[in-house]
């Protein structure tokens, strides 16, 4: 196979984001704060506007259901972190990565952190992915911008499947 692995990874990231499209389109802002059982994690507006998750210090049990708010609240906090990895910045607080609300103020943050993650790939050569993530606390020389890249793609398919899922039985009922 000549494909190189960021070749890989491009292919398989553009194939997850052109399924998530195609909820993002159909995505109601209602959607955003359905609760589909009776526990759920969401995001609640404070008086000033901004918005909070839903967190726990350990994972619960059972873990709540969460709803598309949380999901893409969750992938947007992970993904403004891998890009600040991937650009060899210190990683934002989970506190300093702020939800815009639900709708199309969420899915226009989404679309463009696609469009800083894309830009950030492309700045990567091969040599680039065999080096250490610049920020991990445990200096672990396994996690490379390699395997950062990889499971950035894994958390992708599994937050659009979640949110995907979520849109279709809200819009079955």
């Amino acid at each position: 196979m000549s494909d190189s692995f960021l070749e890989l990874q491009r292919w398989q990231f553009d194939l997850v984001w052109s399924l998530f499209e195609y909820h993002l389109e159909r995505l109601e802002p209602a959607d955003f704060r359905w609760e589909p059982a009776a526990l759920c994690w969401t995001m609640h507006q404070a008086e000033d506007g901004t918005w909070t998750p839903d967190l726990a210090d350990s994972e619960p049990d059972p873990v709540p259901v969460p709803t598309v708010a949380w999901l893409s609240w969750h992938l947007g906090w992970w993904w403004s972190v891998a890009i600040d990895q991937v650009r060899g910045r210190e990683p934002r607080e989970l506190t300093a990565v702020a939800w815009p609300g639900p709708g199309e103020p969420a899915i226009a943050w989404l679309r463009g952190l696609r469009t800083e993650w894309l830009a950030a790939l492309d700045r990567l050569t091969d040599a680039d992915l065999a080096a250490a993530v610049p920020f991990q606390p445990e200096g672990d020389p396994r996690r490379t911008i390699g395997r950062l890249i990889a499971w950035a793609n894994a958390e992708l398919m599994k937050n659009v499947a979640e949110i995907g899922q979520l849109r279709l039985q809200r819009a079955a009922r």
